[in-house]
């Protein structure tokens, strides 16, 4: 990305065009009175009377109840089938056009191609004017559904604004009418939005409306107001319930406004937030990390506050409470665990979709015997623990909490919550709400072993503080509440509702729970004996629920307003931020401060993101929405090669994380929160999806390593930010242990030891082009295909399989770094298989200049020789542009005399024409005309090679001129070496027996010389640029290729002795030569055993990764330097630092990303608001995303793992 000034446009020019058009739309609730192109003036009066109509009906409907002619209910009743005629006419009039015309229907909600084509009108009812005006439903039910509700719209509406309920509720007829004129603007936005053309909604929460449940929206929150009205008609008379009336009334008038600011959520936002909000503020769980999870939670947690409303006693109350409330906070997710068949493991699916691999074994990853003992004895101590208490010390509960039974329990919580969070503070890198350094915290970051050392001291009380958490404070809460003497006011509503989240709230968050009741107990002892009116007749479950609404409110508007602080402040300070607009920006917030106030508290009243208007100092109220803030399912990502890395990690970072959490390193874990994790040139976005008692569930996201230039501006201020708090002197000053990036939205907390791969590239320029190590290669081939082959007999003679999976694989590409797959006559197609769940958006088309990303592989000559000669499948190549032709994508960079000449029909394809009855030297034989190999010791039949390879079509003479390279003494010594391994009991005779068979050299010789001819390798290796196409398997033709290629097995172990050739010549060169037959013997098993040595392109590499290979080396070639690399991977474990985000920066800006692209459309890759940032990480914040609007390229799916 090439970075742009401060001062590039928010929207380009078209974009402003669209967006002026689009706007009014959205105001008005669907009319096109902005069209861009002149059209004739029946288009806008048709609008105008379509628009108006419900109007109409509704003061048909006053003015005969105005005139006494109809009674309320009957004026309402007849505007309702009047509006429903009108709505049967204009669902009748689209259909008609619709078939008129012959075009399908439009699909969900008007996109940009809807908006911005220009139609012919000819006439004011013509098929096009209609379908311009009323375009029509999708579904048939919907036509019905939208017709019954914009007549049942239109009659409560009229009843709604009757001018003798407005006269009654306000006292003056002025008002009346004012108010009369304006709700009818609001109830003709709404009828018009419903059943003639629905308008784009800036509050957009899905991508696509496939139900058009988008039209529901308004008419929903005018029904939310009409039926508080009916309340008030038909109670008693009831002051708060009129007095709610009143300001409805006059809020009804602003409801255009609140839609056309995106405030007011759509329906499948408002029903999520709405249930997440009353889950975890009313009955005491967590935000889910699926809408299933979420959905089901909320069903079973109602279902238990139900049930404690009419259980008679309060001691079954109490242990009711207590049961569901501890089970509902496990991780159910594992009962499912239990209910799969035995081979299903656990992890597996989530690994599949995007996890990590199969979590371990210790204890709390999945639900066994282990955990369920555990599991049943703290319920069952619970519940004897609150039985007794209640039963004795229920009743006799002292009106005051100074002097009752509770008193004790009082002071143990205060002492409990300072004592935990004194340990909890010291366990991070920042104390104090990261304003100053730990000095507890260990100093530098040499070593991973160190770290360890030094971090051992904090283990001590990071042990201790998960001991209270866990087993001390839920048991004094239960004890605390248990002896509380308002459950002896139970069965009202309010305290069934408060009960039933206090107990539950003690296991599914444990730290929040302590200190909502630290805060209550305060408020006591604050008064003492007094009596508290308005507090104490609330009881302490209402109580409770009360101060964790507060303090969690109370918590966004300390966040959001740091990131309000972040925002106004860096527009000026930071100069590659500062627009021309920066100074009147600022001078407005500045004026207006009581405003951005308000916006900010009504933002965090609402648990709405703050949303910065193109991330300017422009403050809005987002639209509540979930936690989550994406309505799709976890784990979508836009996979590449890279994600691979992410993938490996995750697992590792699982478990780190996992003791990072049980200890309080990363401070308070409340789902929603943001962390990021930093490791060379990786990324690691986390986020608490959700939490409960000893679990916690997680969404690891990878960001993408190319190195742009917005990216790499926002990294080296992460680095930056984790050297300050990490690499720090050992004494520490008062201005050194300040926190100089308080300001920034991260937060270092703690650094996770972690198995990554490390990567190290070098450029061999002076090895690979050295002619003595190219000299030397050949050598080095034979060597380690006579390993390779011996090894080979071995495996087959104790009964593994070759798989082609295995090793490094065999597959040919061409000399080029941005194809994407490997595909070889070996290998299936699907050459690289990426987790996570992949957008597909375009993605089978292909481009020279990599638009769509990388290109699949192109096959070589020596494949396609291969499968035109055995039959292979065809390799698939992509699909390429309808009518282009790849005219070199079968002889790039091959020499035209290295072709094969084109030969007769029936001549067969694959090997010039030879005269067999002049050649009969040439070994034609069939398997079975092949002499038989008389072996001088028994035991050399295992060794013995499969017939096949032993029918190379190359001459005897050939073979006899290269006599001399094969390496006798090193297969003798192999030889010796494999013998054992195969004979059991070994003797000296019979090693020495099987050395000295001469068959046996013999018929390896020919099988390795074979292999040397066919692969090009007869004389010395002169050019780098061929031995790179050796080891990417690109292998010109040959005399013997066909026969090499037709064994599958016997292709795979040449290559991968070619390539184990070259990392004998790279480490060589690197670390001194080889200087005994047992040093090569043990590096050739290294290579075997920890290492793969292939492309970065095979499903080989993909797959060692995951199976986390010690090392991993791979050739590759810089086309624009023209020079040569290598690129090693080495599994260590090192130290990946973690910071904590501001969520509500997070959320705001994710906000602002969704109204910027699905409503303003503004996908330019250079505009304002995805241009690198160091305060806010807008870049990277936008990249962590979900798509389509962000682009991270892993997220894995929701990754459960015990936090005990």
């Amino acid at each position: 990305m090439v970075r742009m000034g401060p001062d590039v446009p928010l929207l380009n020019e078209y974009k402003q065009e669209f967006f002026w058009k689009r706007f009014p739309q959205t105001v008005l609730g669907g009319p096109r009175f902005k069209l861009g192109y002149c059209a004739p003036p029946y288009v806008y009066v048709n609008q105008a009377v379509l628009f108006l109509t419900p109007w109409l009906f509704g003061g048909i409907g006053t003015l005969l109840c105005q005139l006494q002619l109809l009674q309320e209910l009957h004026a309402a009743v007849l505007s309702g089938m009047f509006m429903f005629g009108a709505a049967v006419a204009v669902q009748a009039l689209a259909l008609y056009a619709a078939r008129k015309s012959g075009t399908v229907e439009r699909l969900g909600a008007p996109n940009i191609l809807v908006d911005e084509e220009e139609v012919e009108f000819t006439h004011c009812v013509s098929p096009e004017t209609v379908r311009f005006i009323a375009p029509g439903k999708k579904f048939g039910l919907n036509v019905v559904l939208h017709t019954v509700l914009a007549a049942g719209l239109c009659g409560f509406g009229t009843w709604y604004v009757f001018l003798g309920r407005l006269t009654a509720l306000y006292g003056s007829i002025g008002v009346s009418l004012v108010v009369f004129v304006l709700s009818w603007v609001t109830l003709c936005i709404a009828e018009y939005s419903l059943i003639i053309n629905t308008a784009t909604e800036t509050a957009t929460f899905q991508a696509q409306d496939t139900y058009e449940i988008t039209p529901l929206t308004r008419p929903l929150y005018i029904f939310i107001f009409i039926s508080v009205d009916l309340a008030d008609r038909f109670s008693g008379p009831v002051p708060e319930l009129h007095l709610a009336c009143q300001v409805l009334h006059v809020l009804f008038l602003f409801l255009p406004l609140l839609w056309a600011l995106g405030i007011l959520p759509p329906l499948d936002a408002l029903l999520l937030w709405g249930m997440e909000q009353a889950l975890v503020f009313g009955l005491g769980g967590s935000p889910m990390s699926s809408n299933l999870r979420l959905l089901l939670m909320f069903g079973a947690s109602t279902g238990v506050a139900v049930c404690n409303f009419f259980i008679p006693s309060t001691l079954g109350v109490v242990l009711f409470s207590i049961s569901t409330g501890f089970l509902l906070s496990l991780d159910l997710s594992q009962v499912g665990t239990l209910c799969r068949s035995p081979r299903a493991v656990p992890g597996d699916h989530g690994f599949r979709r995007g996890g990590s691999p199969p979590p371990p074994s210790s204890f709390g990853w999945n639900l066994g015997c282990r955990e369920l003992l555990l599991y049943l004895s703290l319920l069952l101590v619970a519940m004897v623990e609150a039985g007794l208490l209640h039963h004795f010390l229920g009743s006799a509960q002292s009106q005051s909490l100074v002097m009752g039974p509770q008193a004790p329990v009082s002071y143990l919580l205060l002492a409990l919550f300072c004592l935990c969070w004194a340990l909890r503070e010291i366990q991070g890198a920042y104390i104090f709400g990261g304003m100053f350094l730990n000095p507890l915290y260990p100093k530098g970051m040499s070593s991973v072993q160190t770290f360890k050392q030094r971090d051992r001291a904090l283990y001590t009380a990071a042990a201790i503080r998960r001991v209270l958490v866990y087993l001390v404070c839920p048991f004094a809460m239960i004890a605390f509440l248990s002896m509380d003497k308002s459950l002896q006011l139970l069965h009202t509503a309010s305290l069934s509702v408060g009960f039933t989240r206090a107990f539950r709230v003690v296991w599914q968050s444990s730290d929040d729970a302590l200190l909502q009741m630290v805060v209550v107990v305060l408020v006591q002892l604050a008064a003492g004996n007094n009596i508290l009116p308005g507090w104490d007749i609330l009881g302490t479950g209402v109580q409770l629920l009360l101060v964790g609404l507060l303090i969690d409110r109370l918590t966004q508007f300390l966040a959001k307003l740091k990131f309000t602080l972040t925002v106004l402040v860096t527009s000026w300070t930071e100069k590659k931020q500062r627009r021309q607009s920066a100074g009147t920006l600022l001078a407005l917030n500045a004026s207006l401060c009581p405003i951005v106030l308000a916006v900010v508290t009504l933002s965090a009243l609402l648990s709405a993101p703050l949303l910065p208007l193109f991330t300017l100092p422009i403050f809005l109220v987002g639209f509540p929405r979930p936690q989550r803030s994406w309505p799709g399912p976890v784990g979508t990502a836009c996979p590449c090669l890279d994600s691979i890395f992410y993938q490996q990690m995750s697992g590792s970072l699982a478990s780190a994380l996992r003791t990072a959490f049980a200890r309080g390193s990363l401070g308070s874990l409340a789902p929603g929160s943001h962390f990021l994790g930093r490791f060379q040139d990786r990324m690691v976005w986390i986020m608490i999806l959700e939490r409960g008692y000893g679990y916690c569930t997680i969404n690891i996201k990878g960001l993408e390593l190319q190195e742009t230039s917005c990216h790499t501006v926002e990294a080296r201020r992460v680095d930056e930010v984790f050297e300050a708090a990490f690499e720090r002197p050992e004494r520490l000053g008062f201005t050194q242990g300040f926190n100089l990036h308080w300001g920034n939205a991260l937060t270092p907390c703690a650094a996770l030891a972690v198995q990554v791969y490390s990567d190290a590239r070098n450029v061999l320029s002076g090895i690979i082009d050295s002619h003595d190590n190219l000299r030397k290669l050949q050598d080095d081939f034979l060597k380690a295909l006579v390993w390779l082959l011996l090894r080979y007999c071995v495996q087959k003679h104790k009964g593994f399989l070759w798989s082609s999976e295995e090793g490094s694989g065999v597959g040919g590409r061409k000399s080029q770094s941005s194809q994407l797959l490997q595909t070889t006559c070996n290998q299936p197609p699907e050459a690289v298989i990426v987790e996570s769940n992949v957008l597909t958006s375009f993605g089978d088309w292909s481009d020279e200049d990599d638009l769509f990303g990388p290109q699949p592989a192109r096959r070589t000559v020596a494949l396609v020789t291969a499968e035109a000669q055995v039959g292979h499948t065809a390799l698939q190549t992509g699909v390429s542009l309808p009518g282009s032709v790849e005219m070199d994508s079968l002889f790039e960079n091959m020499a035209l005399s290295a072709l094969q000449p084109l030969q007769p029909l029936g001549l067969g394809i694959g090997m010039p024409a030879v005269d067999k009855g002049r050649n009969p030297e040439v070994f034609r034989e069939s398997p079975g005309s092949l002499p038989h190999l008389n072996f001088s010791c028994p035991q050399s039949e295992v060794f013995n090679l499969p017939p096949g390879w032993r029918m190379a079509p190359l001459l005897p003479s050939r073979l006899l001129q290269l006599r001399s390279l094969f390496p006798e003494d090193w297969f003798r010594f192999t030889l010796g070496q494999f013998g054992p391994a195969v004979q059991g009991e070994a003797t000296e005779d019979m090693t020495k027996a099987l050395k000295e068979d001469e068959a046996l050299k013999e018929l390896h010789t020919q099988v390795a010389l074979s292999c040397l001819i066919s692969l090009g390798a007869e004389s010395a290796f002169t050019s780098p640029s061929y031995v790179y196409r050796l080891y990417c398997g690109d292998v010109p033709w040959t005399e013997g290729l066909n026969w090499l290629s037709s064994s599958k097995e016997l292709y795979q172990l040449a290559l991968r002795a070619f390539r184990f050739s070259f990392k004998l010549l790279f480490d060589q060169a690197s670390l001194g030569p080889i200087e005994s037959p047992e040093e090569l013997f043990s590096t050739l098993e290294e290579y075997e055993r920890d290492w793969y040595i292939g492309l970065v392109t095979e499903k080989g590499w993909h797959d060692s990764i995951l199976q986390e290979k010690p090392f991993l080396f791979s050739l590759g070639q810089d086309l624009a330097m023209g020079t040569y690399t290598g690129r090693v991977l080495s599994l260590q474990e090192q130290l990946v630092q973690v910071g904590r985000l501001n969520g509500e920066g997070v959320r705001g800006q994710w906000a602002n990303l969704s109204w910027e692209l699905l409503y303003a459309t503004n996908d330019d890759e250079e505009r304002y608001s995805i241009q690198a940032h160091p305060f806010m990480l807008r870049n990277l914040t936008v990249q962590a995303a979900d798509p389509p609007l962000g682009y991270p390229i892993y997220s894995s799916a929701p990754l459960h793992f015990p936090c005990l």
